[in-house]
């Protein structure tokens, strides 16, 4: 099954349905990233809180972002000790990073325009959020390249022979 999936929906039929399942393992790609909030019951909670709880379960993190987050997603992930105190999750910073997705498990994938923000991935007013497509995917064509990818680069594979190495922050190798 393959789905192209826009706006709120991304937030509606993938984040709460798929991402807060997750059992072993979630990568997120993203260029930007914000402390966005997520629907649990009848409250919003930080996107963080989130990660935190799946790692506390026993779920590998990945999260792989192109620039420094804002002050309001440092704030909160301060509050998470979960994040930081365990090998479960990783965070690695590539300025080159541009593409946005999310895999949960090998299985289940998100791959478009969308942010890890709260206007990107529609989890905002629908007034103040971005307009954004993707597709959401099973199909094992698509995931495995994607997660390729996105291993190459969280493995530091360009990093050596990269061009932006010197005004990179923290250079992977």
């Amino acid at each position: 099954m393959t789905e192209l999936i826009t706006n709120e929906a991304i937030y509606e039929k993938f984040i709460l349905p798929r991402v807060l399942q997750t059992r072993n393992y979630l990568w997120i790609g993203t260029a930007d990233i914000k402390d966005m909030h997520v629907r649990t019951g009848r409250v919003y909670e930080p996107f963080l809180k989130i990660l935190a709880g799946l790692v506390e379960n026993g779920v590998e993190v990945r999260l792989l972002h192109a620039k420094e987050p804002g002050p309001r997603f440092r704030r909160d992930f301060d509050r998470f000790p979960a994040l930081l105190e365990t090998e479960r999750f990783e965070r690695l910073l590539c300025p080159r990073v541009h593409f946005k997705c999310m895999i949960v498990d090998g299985r289940q994938a998100f791959i478009g325009s969308a942010n890890l923000t709260g206007a990107g991935m529609g989890a905002r007013n629908p007034d103040t959020r971005n307009f954004e497509a993707g597709i959401v995917t099973d199909e094992k064509a698509l995931i495995d390249p994607m997660m390729e990818l996105f291993d190459r680069v969280f493995m530091g594979e360009k990093c050596l022979s990269c061009r932006m190495r010197d005004v990179c922050p923290d250079p992977i190798q």
